[in-house]
């Protein structure tokens, strides 16, 4: 008898510490300085659309300023595409910056901005992220393009 009652304890104990880790998870507190929602509102988006539920701009509508954003990784840690791609952002990171990803990793990650994707190597495993940054430096060194005009072709390009 005395078993069953230490055996139901433990079970007990070891799911009220699951419910106190998922819920520390999901706390507003748990942000990090990199991805500190106070500077930059995220406001409801609608990418498709480009209309926002509020009045204020989409995080990565708002310019930051380089020294706001955290370190990216080192291109050199990849290879091919992908090392061009973190070279990529390492060059234009303020335009980055300003870009939605459209892998969704807003949603699953916390993603800010497309340069989110680059400050782990999650963008080192999605085409997405990788060929929208790629695409962004091709549009601001050739075609000259603002930050705004990139954000609109790859609204328009990756949105469908």
């Amino acid at each position: 008898m005395k078993k069953n009652w230490l055996l139901v304890g433990g079970v007990v104990l070891l799911m009220l510490a699951a419910v106190l880790m998922v819920s520390s998870r999901n706390s507003p507190a748990d942000s990090t300085a990199a991805h500190d929602s106070s500077s930059h509102p995220a406001a409801p988006h609608d990418h498709a659309t480009g209309a926002s539920a509020q009045t204020m701009p989409a995080h990565f509508e708002v310019a930051p300023s380089r020294s706001s954003l955290g370190p990216t990784l080192a291109p050199e840690k990849f290879a091919g595409i992908t090392r061009d791609a973190y070279r990529a952002v390492r060059e234009i990171p303020v335009t980055i910056a300003q870009l939605p990803c459209y892998c969704h990793c807003d949603k699953g990650f916390g993603h800010k901005s497309l340069y989110s994707c680059f400050e782990d190597d999650h963008a080192a495993h999605c085409a997405v992220c990788v060929n929208e940054a790629l695409l962004a430096l091709k549009l601001e060194k050739e075609q000259k393009l603002t930050p705004a005009q990139i954000r609109e072709t790859i609204v328009a390009q990756f949105s469908k």
